[in-house]
């Protein structure tokens, strides 16, 4: 394509509109005049759901065979940013063999409730692991010369009325989670698009969000790409366009075309707005259609192997009372409609017509295996027959391994689940299992969080997710183990739905969805109440045992301009070689402002053998120790001392260190006549300045010897109540000070 400046002058304003929403459903539109072609957005993004026939597109039959891996939820707990850059590069030539431009993903959308339906897709509740992920895998398909589409921008949190509910969220909360989520990955790996989500944002829809799309999006995080709809998240074009959103998907019929042009014509938009979209679609155009890869080939097979590889990477042991791995020579008892069809992907838009898919029980044929069905995942009820043959089978067993989870019908794109239960007729088999074979080990496969009322009664807990088509050979590899698992959370597994610090306010009131909760998300919230969890964020088992050691952070009083570097040792202890995650958090021990007990700020995995010590590093700087602040507004780091935790849970902490941080910026205050005494009185000025005066006043009001008058309590009282007293009370009160005094200590504070 010649210069591209110069083909958008040559086009017509018609041409130009045309541009900016689509062919159909996928497709980009050509202008073959000036040698612009069209391009294929396809869905993703844990597999290509490449439509067979374009005019198809909600036939998921009709999308062509392709690879299932791993969906967002399970891909999130494998903590393996290298596994993540793999996936990337893998997706990316299978687009680059099926002329696939731009692959819409990765989702990084917050988990705040486990009731989002489309969680699956989503990476974490955490949006340091939510966006360290998503910037692996946008570095690794993009590698191949293929555009992502990191979404869903911005606060697309339910899915119940997500087309029109408004996410009402103070700065803050945006700031430290739901945008930082996509910050990361926007800034470090720069995807070729984003793609805004359906909802409104404080009222204002996503898709004409201007301080999103453009103050945010373009001038704070330099991106350079276009900003396209979710597809049917277009509210008003001509809004949109002057906000920031460039390719409308999909499309109008040219309705939405026609009103660009009128709106140019009639003076109401800048016709440089339109070029500058063109412009930005015209860039990805050219920049996949100048690297196109002829010589790509998907091959299926190989991508198969690659899946149940990274299947293996993400199963979490949950629960493991010295009963895994299974002995190879025992007789197992399989239980569960799971074990012979497993759920491995979740249902909506991200659904690959996978070209083959692997059982648990197939893959586990050269063992001892007994199957008896158990339930009909199909029927929402207790099957008396088929439980009988489970548990008989069970009885004759030296384990039984039950394969649970959620069936489609209850998590899928378009609706959020009502409870957070398995079905309860798998709850009562897994009961009556334990109650004939103590050795009992379930196997959950789920899109989010599920509450376990038999956790007791059981001795093993895996949980894949949704593995994707791989699925089952991965189980029955760690079930026996040939692989050891190293999977982490990546949310928190609640004890009970009414846990969750959304609960009451989840779905909201009509249109209106109250983020009251703030930036008090997922394990943010259960650790500063204190409360237990069935599960902590970053929990995983390990078939051997690993210790920490020698913590050092070379700078133990730092500026918030410094990089601070943190090493731990890590030691494999046990038997088996393995990969561990090893967490940092970071705690705030004497803030001003409401914060989390600790939050993530660093992780990473590292794979020992028996006896085999490796070193992990870190690199903090003072975006890590720093919160949103409002009044500025920017992040702003307080001077004081921090916690560095270095934990293989939220809420298993291994080893921990202090250090100072020295903040550089100050907050600007402007003290008035209603600012405090006590405030005041904090700052170095104000202990000088208000000294005497906070001395005098307390004379005035209680006396001399205020012990002996007024006994200590009373003393007490008095002295919180002067620092809580604004300066005007010192006029009212005291009366030993007049206006003009209050004046004279304003001008000396707010000149110090």
């Amino acid at each position: 394509m010649e210069n591209i400046k110069e083909i958008i002058s040559k086009m017509t304003l018609e041409e130009k509109a045309g541009m900016l929403s689509g062919l159909d459903f996928w497709r980009t539109k050509p202008v073959d005049r000036l040698g612009i072609a069209s391009i294929l957005l396809s869905d993703g993004p844990h597999g290509l759901r490449k439509p067979a026939k374009l005019t198809d597109y909600l036939k998921i039959q009709e999308s062509i065979e392709a690879v299932c891996f791993p969906a967002g939820c399970a891909l999130a707990s494998s903590f393996n940013k290298e596994m993540m850059e793999e996936l990337g590069q893998v997706i990316g030539n299978e687009c680059q063999a099926e002329g696939v431009a731009v692959i819409l993903g990765p989702a990084v959308n917050i988990k705040r409730s486990p009731l989002c339906g489309r969680n699956f897709e989503y990476l974490s509740e955490d949006p340091l692991v939510a966006s360290t992920m998503a910037e692996a895998f946008i570095r690794g398909v993009q590698s191949k010369n293929v555009g992502t589409s990191i979404k869903h921008f911005l606060a697309n949190n339910q899915e119940y009325r997500r087309m029109t509910s408004s996410s009402q969220a103070d700065e803050r909360t945006l700031r430290e989670i739901y945008l930082a989520a996509f910050e990361g990955a926007v800034k470090k790996s720069k995807p070729w698009t984003v793609m805004c989500s359906y909802n409104r944002i404080n009222g204002v829809y996503a898709a004409e969000n201007h301080e999103y799309l453009t103050e945010v999006l373009r001038g704070e995080w330099d991106f350079d790409g276009f900003v396209v709809s979710d597809w049917g998240a277009v509210n008003n074009r001509v809004n949109d366009l002057a906000a920031g959103l460039d390719l409308e998907m999909p499309d109008s019929n040219g309705k939405n075309d026609r009103l660009v042009v009128e709106a140019v014509k009639a003076g109401i938009l800048d016709e440089n707005i339109v070029d500058r979209a063109v412009e930005r679609i015209l860039n990805i155009i050219n920049r996949f259609e100048t690297n196109r890869d002829e010589s790509a080939v998907f091959d299926r097979d190989k991508d198969h192997e690659k899946a149940r590889a990274i299947a293996e990477e993400c199963i979490v042991l949950l629960k493991n009372d010295n009963i895994l791995p299974l002995k190879k020579e025992a007789r197992i008892s399989f239980v569960g409609d799971f074990a012979e069809k497993p759920r491995y992907q979740g249902g909506g838009s991200s659904h690959i017509n996978a070209f083959k898919i692997e059982s648990a029980l197939q893959m586990a044929e050269i063992f001892d295996i007994t199957y008896a069905r158990g339930f009909d995942i199909e029927k929402d009820s207790y099957n008396q027959t088929l439980a009988a043959e489970a548990i008989s089978a069970a009885a004759d067993s030296a384990a039984v391994v039950v394969f649970a989870g959620l069936p489609d019908v209850y998590e899928s794109e378009g609706f959020d689940r009502s409870h957070m239960r398995l079905p309860e007729y798998q709850n009562r088999l897994i009961e009556e299992l334990s109650n004939v074979n103590p050795n009992i080990v379930v196997v959950l496969h789920n899109g989010s969080p599920v509450e376990m009322p038999w956790i007791n009664k059981v001795k093993g807990v895996l949980e894949t997710y949704l593995g994707g088509q791989a699925v089952g050979g991965a189980v029955v590899r760690c079930l026996f183990g040939d692989i050891n698992p190293s999977g982490r959370l990546a949310e928190s597994f609640p004890v009970k739905l009414e846990d969750n610090p959304s609960y009451l306010f989840y779905k909201g009131e009509g249109d209106i969805v109250e983020y009251r909760e703030g930036i008090f998300v997922g394990y943010r919230y259960y650790e500063k109440k204190k409360m237990d969890v069935l599960f902590p964020f970053g929990h995983g088992l390990s078939y051997t045992d690993f210790t920490y050691s020698n913590l050092q952070i070379d700078k133990k009083n730092a500026h918030d301009t410094d990089e601070i570097t943190v090493k731990v040792d890590v030691t494999n202890t046990g038997e088996m070689k393995g990969k561990e995650v090893v967490q940092l958090y970071v705690a705030a021990t004497d803030s001003k402002v409401i914060r989390p007990a600790k939050e993530l700020k660093g992780f990473e995995k590292i794979e020992l053998i028996p006896g085999e010590t490796g070193t992990v590093s870190f690199t903090l700087t003072g975006r890590d120790f720093a919160y949103y602040n409002t009044e500025i507004p920017n992040w702003y780091t307080e001077s004081g001392e921090y916690e560095i935790l270095i934990g293989q849970s939220s809420q298993d902490i291994k080893l921990k260190e202090t250090l100072n941080i020295i903040s550089a910026s100050k907050i600007p205050v402007k003290y008035t006549l209603n600012s405090t005494l006590g405030d005041m009185y904090e700052t170095p000025a104000g202990k000088l300045i208000l000294e005497d005066v906070i001395y005098n006043f307390k004379k005035a009001l209680i006396g001399d010897d205020d012990n002996d008058a007024f006994g200590e309590a009373s003393s007490l009282m008095f002295t919180e109540m002067i620092h809580s007293m604004p300066l005007r009370n010192v006029v009212s009160f005291g009366g030993i000070l007049d206006f003009n005094d209050c004046e004279k200590i304003l001008e000396k504070m707010n000149n110090q």
